[in-house]
């Protein structure tokens, strides 16, 4: 008998086919403009679902971070398992950044290539602007616990909650009842996420029915070597990820690989690694994380450890460089690669947020920033690659850092 988890994962990839199927036979029979107008209102289905899960993720994160960081007891703790968060994933974005940079001049995927622009840049450079200091400030500490849950920013959250989870370990019996409560909050919102999660199909149909009826399969063929190049590159990043997790899990690499193959599926489909967040967290925990440790730090993965999308940053924006015959020596790159290291943690939640980050650097580079319009086209495409990837990253850190805790159970 089907497991309903595996249920859910085989109508997903069903939903997938009927997408593409019914989005080329948009591409093909129906004027543009109707094309446009219909792709819009599918596009409603992945909004719907997109919205639901977002509903979820701010008290979620509130309840179990703080229900964790009460019982982790006190500060030592929190700023240990922290410390060893932050270690693995400022080395796995590096790895990633780096990984694109070399790929992208080992392939050289931009040269000698000739692209049309596309049109629909305006909402990407419109967000974009030099990145400042200030402004990563601003991103991480919250003015407002309500603003921050309204705007769904993880980072402010996990910063309010942290500060939040401390004093309630710190007072002792009167946070009893406070802690008690959230832990009570978080199982609610946790058989929530079960119910949401049955809307997944319907959304990943509507995404990419929309994408495959507005630009066909045809744009595949045009930017296949750029595409290809890509997922060869996410493939090295995944080999190096797996081995990592390896080294420190060994063979229950394999049970933790099964167990996070819906979350996969969904981020891959969706192109939304958010998406999966709170189905992400439940299955840690059912793999043998600890809740404090998996509600601590798979949120702040979120924020910091991104490793699909670093390794795009990098290989994009030399991309763009190479199409437009700039040629950036050995150290420039490296101090794109760092300089792309700092902005990508200032901006987590914003959609997009790879092409806005790409943007601004490239305007600090001297690379002109309508090079993004090149590669707008194929970029839902690269998401589904970065999204299924950056799950694989945080799912394999929470992990490890349960492991180095000793809190990792059968």
């Amino acid at each position: 008998m089907m497991s309903r988890t595996n249920r859910l994962t085989l109508w997903i990839l069903i939903a997938m086919v009927i997408g593409i199927g019914v989005g080329y036979a948009m591409h093909v029979g129906m004027e543009e403009v109707t094309r446009k107008e219909v792709a819009s209102n599918l596009k409603i289905l992945t909004d719907i679902f997109l919205r639901l899960v977002k509903m979820i993720i701010a008290p979620l994160v509130f309840s179990t971070l703080v229900v964790g960081i009460a019982k982790l007891g006190d500060m030592k703790t929190v700023g240990r398992v922290g410390g060893r968060a932050l270690l693995w994933f400022m080395s796995a974005s590096l790895i990633s950044l780096l990984l694109g940079m070399v790929l992208v001049n080992f392939l050289k995927p931009g040269v000698g290539l000739h692209l049309e622009a596309s049109g629909d840049v305006a909402d990407v450079i419109g967000k974009t602007h030099a990145f400042t200091l200030k402004d990563f400030i601003a991103h991480l500490f919250p003015t407002s616990l309500v603003e921050a849950m309204a705007t769904n920013e993880v980072l402010q959250i996990v910063v309010f909650s942290i500060f939040f989870g401390v004093a309630c370990a710190s007072i002792g019996d009167y946070a009893v009842p406070v802690v008690k409560l959230l832990e009570s909050v978080a199982h609610v919102i946790l058989k929530m996420v079960g119910y949401v999660m049955n809307f997944a199909p319907l959304g990943v149909f509507g995404a990419i029915a929309a994408v495959i009826a507005i630009h066909g399969l045809g744009v595949l063929s045009t930017y296949a070597v750029y595409i290809g190049q890509f997922y060869i590159g996410l493939a090295v990043l995944w080999l190096i990820l797996l081995i990592a997790g390896y080294l420190f899990l060994g063979r229950r690499m394999k049970e933790l690989l099964r167990r996070i193959v819906q979350p996969i599926t969904i981020a891959f489909s969706t192109t939304s690694s958010e998406a999966v967040m709170p189905k992400l967290m439940e299955e840690l925990e059912r793999f043998g994380c600890k809740d404090r440790v998996v509600s601590f730090v798979l949120p702040l993965g979120y924020s910091f450890n991104l490793d699909g999308s670093m390794m795009y940053m990098t290989f994009a924006s030399l991309f763009i460089a190479q199409v437009y015959g700039i040629h950036m020596d050995f150290g420039t790159q490296l101090t794109m690669l760092l300089t792309l290291m700092l902005t990508s943690k200032g901006i987590a939640g914003v959609p997009r947020a790879s092409l806005v980050v790409v943007a601004a650097t490239l305007g600090m580079f001297g690379v002109p920033v309508e090079g993004i319009a090149l590669i707008l086209p194929i970029d839902h495409f690269c998401d589904m690659g970065r999204s299924a990837t950056n799950v694989v990253g945080n799912a394999i850190a929470t992990s490890v850092v349960s492991k180095w805790e000793g809190d990792l159970g059968h």
